[in-house]
């Protein structure tokens, strides 16, 4: 897709931002910071349609945000890993000047449309909408949602948000990358924070899309919570989350009556200096159960052990999806004790969703093998 607006240009350079959290107003600058603890994969360069961090896609869509030709790699032809790398490494500095003069230009649209001198509310402060769009297929959205992405000034986007999705935004629009995978964290949560708010204050109507449901492993209740209490309207819009949309696709009843009486969803990942993410296997083990693993490749030959070790069947049938509603979607059907192993052997990568439990074996594809279930989905699609 083509660079979403024109270019700003010929802006004035800015002061530092004048930051109102609730009662109390600090003047500092807008200050992001970039960490990386190690380099990316090259497996990531295999075509996805999700915004990988090392997509020429992502970089189009932001060339309003970049000056200078080494800053945004040609339409033509990918950045080799260690070239991309070094630009996501100063992707902060490049583009503060230009986040700088979009929010000025925001104001100055505001105080002109109003006609107010930042007395009035809605001088003050725009709205906030965290959109989910669901697991990957942009037909999945929901009509509220394709509304707010065409209306918005400004999208945040998460990395599972994927390339058809990013289609929809408006022409006028701005986009701004702001995913995490792995490794590589383009943004601190605190700065998508402070993000959200600067734009929010500017009149801005601000759009966060995120993969799947906001408030499902989204961190859209972190988001929610900080910006409501800087007094600053948010909308929640529910998109799909992986479990339902992806079980959907593969004919898995999450629930099924005498079959799995309830589904639990857990995430692989704990929160730095957090619990340990396997510490509910325990009460996890339950053979009337549906398991869904969000974010779970790393964890997952621990888990499955635990599981067995305190009474799931080790023979109890199991899916893991990679990228799953999306014509680039991969799949792997095994017994608990074999999943692992046949997850390495396929060499999934992340986005994959992991479905424990006996609902699996009622999918119609079951008895097929992963190559041929993607080859029939998609001749489906």
């Amino acid at each position: 897709m083509a660079a979403q607006g024109s270019r700003i240009s010929s802006m004035p350079s800015l002061s530092p931002l004048l930051r109102t959290h609730g009662r109390h107003s600090t003047r500092r600058p807008i200050s992001f910071s970039l960490h990386i603890s190690q380099s990316p994969p090259l497996s990531s360069y295999s075509f996805s349609p999700f915004t990988e961090k090392h997509s020429v896609e992502r970089h189009s869509r932001e060339s309003w945000l970049y000056k200078g030709d080494a800053a945004s790699p040609s339409d033509n032809s990918l950045p080799s890993p260690y070239e991309s790398y070094s630009i996501l490494r100063n992707d902060i500095a490049l583009q503060l000047p230009e986040l700088k003069n979009l929010l000025q230009v925001l104001r100055d649209k505001r105080h002109q449309l109003h006609d107010c001198d930042g007395a009035g509310e809605q001088c003050r402060h725009g709205n906030v909408y965290l959109v989910g769009t669901g697991p990957g297929d942009p037909e999945l959205l929901t009509l509220k949602a394709v509304r707010v992405i065409k209306e918005a000034d400004l999208l945040l986007y998460d990395r599972l948000v994927s390339h058809d999705v990013l289609d929809l935004v408006g022409p006028d629009a701005r986009l701004l990358y702001v995913g995490k995978t792995a490794g590589y964290h383009s943004r601190t949560q605190e700065e998508i924070h402070e993000l959200l708010l600067s734009f929010a204050e500017a009149g801005a109507t601000v759009v966060r899309l995120k993969g799947g449901d906001p408030l499902v492993f989204g961190r859209g209740g972190e988001e929610m919570d900080f910006l409501q209490q800087q007094g600053i309207h948010v909308k929640v819009i529910p998109g799909i989350t992986a479990a339902s949309g992806i079980a959907a696709e593969l004919g898995i009843p999450l629930t099924h009556r005498g079959i799995a009486n309830s589904v639990r969803f857990l995430t692989g990942h704990s929160r730095k200096g957090g619990t340990d993410p396997l510490f509910v296997a325990e009460n996890a083990a339950d053979p009337d159960s549906t398991l869904v693993v969000y974010m779970g490749l790393s964890t997952l030959p621990s888990l499955a052990q635990k599981l067995i070790h305190h009474g799931l069947p080790d023979d109890t049938p199991a899916a893991a999806i990679e990228r799953g509603t999306t014509p680039q979607q991969r799949i792997v059907f095994a017994e608990l004790k074999d999943l692992a192993r046949k997850i390495t052997e396929a060499e999934l990568i992340s986005p994959t969703l992991i479905i424990i439990g006996k609902v699996v074996a009622l999918s119609s594809f079951w008895h097929h093998s992963a190559e041929e279930v993607t080859s029939m989905m998609v001749e489906a699609k």
